[in-house]
């Protein structure tokens, strides 16, 4: 069930980056990024290491603060108003950092709370998130001992829990073994084809491919390609436009004879 927070304007954007930039000392991370991600897109995120997808992304959702441009959640502008727009979002951030002392089912009754849900409602939320994840043998176990993928797993079900309407997700595969991946992609599905929207980061140009009708290319802090899927590929497969819209040398072709001297 989504959220209870009202979205204003029919037709509004699920997420719309203008002009977003981040500095790091003398580095500038993220340089004038502009980004429309359609309503009930399934829009992926890709990028080499660097490129400023993770820091376009904790802006966008409200975890850093941007030197110039805004951030929209279906219209609601992030720093202008956050507590409504951060209402409208569910986020799996980069490195995400968990209460380790609480146990799964601990943590999701916690943070359901902390979202204004009744008790009866995070109890059953609660409950059902771990069954589909397969969480439910770890649900009296602490975070402090889940596995990397586990830790993915209760992310996911910390970002759904209360409803949102557009999840961003920041390589939400990585470390998550193949029968667990799968029942992930297809809550994603469902999701999106419920009317919701999902952004996600990823390296895998195939998984990209696979699930997002939608892609942008991230390179040095820049869009360098955005719009749906079959239009940036042009015919051709993405991860050969990725390399050529990046600029990067595939290497390994010469060099360390020594291996095999």
């Amino acid at each position: 069930m989504r959220g209870t927070v009202r979205v204003d304007g029919e037709g509004a954007p699920a997420l719309r980056l203008a002009g977003l930039s981040k500095r790091f000392g003398s580095h500038r991370a993220v340089d004038g990024v502009d980004l429309t991600v359609p309503s009930g897109s399934f829009y992926g995120l890709v990028g080499p290491n660097g490129a400023g997808k993770t820091t376009s992304l904790s802006m966008a959702v409200g975890l850093l603060r941007p030197d110039a441009g805004r951030a929209e959640v279906f219209g609601v502008d992030m720093w202008a108003d956050p507590l409504r727009a951060k209402a409208l979002v569910g986020v799996l951030p980069d490195g995400l950092a968990l209460p380790e002392r609480l146990t799964g089912r601990e943590l999701l009754r916690y943070l359901g709370r902390l979202h204004g849900l009744d008790g009866r409602t995070v109890d059953s939320r609660t409950e059902e998130l771990l069954a589909v994840l397969e969480l439910s043998d770890a649900a009296r176990t602490a975070v402090i001992d889940y596995s990397t993928g586990m830790r993915k797993k209760i992310g996911l079900a910390t970002a759904l829990l209360h409803g949102p309407w557009l999840l961003v997700l920041d390589e939400p595969f990585e470390a998550v073994d193949p029968v667990s991946a799968a029942t992930v992609r297809t809550i994603l599905q469902r999701f999106v084809a419920a009317g919701g929207s999902v952004v996600l980061s990823s390296h895998v140009m195939a998984l990209v491919e696979s699930l997002c009708d939608h892609v942008a290319v991230i390179a040095d802090g820049r869009v360098a390609a955005a719009g749906p899927v079959a239009e940036v590929r042009g015919g051709r497969a993405l991860e050969d436009v990725f390399v050529e819209l990046v600029g990067a040398r595939t290497g390994g072709r010469e060099g360390l004879e020594w291996l095999a001297s």
